[in-house]
């Protein structure tokens, strides 16, 4: 926070100071009070949330024509994703899936949701929902 006041970064400023808002609620709401500390997943979680916040504002943003609202969300959100772990590719994920289509014993589509929704267990946090959904209808069509 402090070199984003020195470089006089606005943008920056903003979303760590949002980040430490939405931490700060986040261990009131756990019963730690306002000085409460959160884990570093609890803490994953909280910037993840907000990731996923300024993805679907940019989304409503460009349905809307408000292609200047939808920039500075990006801005925003590219910030947001560098306090974020790197996600997974289509590529690591495959194997991944694949593993999980054996051990599970599924042959068709009707059991996709549960199969992603055992891939998304093992890989909470490194990969992203959509990917795996997708990956998973891929292998089941």
């Amino acid at each position: 926070m402090k070199d984003a006041m020195r470089a006089k970064d606005s943008v920056r400023l903003s979303v760590i100071r949002g980040i430490v808002a939405t931490c700060t609620n986040e261990a009131i709401s756990k019963g730690r009070g306002p000085q409460g500390e959160l884990t570093d997943d609890e803490t994953l979680a909280v910037v993840r949330r907000e990731a996923k916040k300024h993805k679907d504002s940019i989304g409503q943003y460009e349905a809307g024509g408000r292609p200047e609202l939808a920039e500075s969300e990006q801005a925003e959100l590219v910030i947001l994703e560098t306090f974020l772990p790197s996600q997974m590719s289509v590529n690591e994920i495959r194997p991944v899936v694949e593993a999980k289509i054996k051990a599970l014993g599924v042959t068709d589509k009707a059991s996709a949701g549960k199969l992603t929704g055992a891939v998304m267990k093992e890989l909470t946090g490194r990969a992203d929902g959509a990917l795996v959904k997708q990956v998973v209808e891929s292998l089941l069509s």
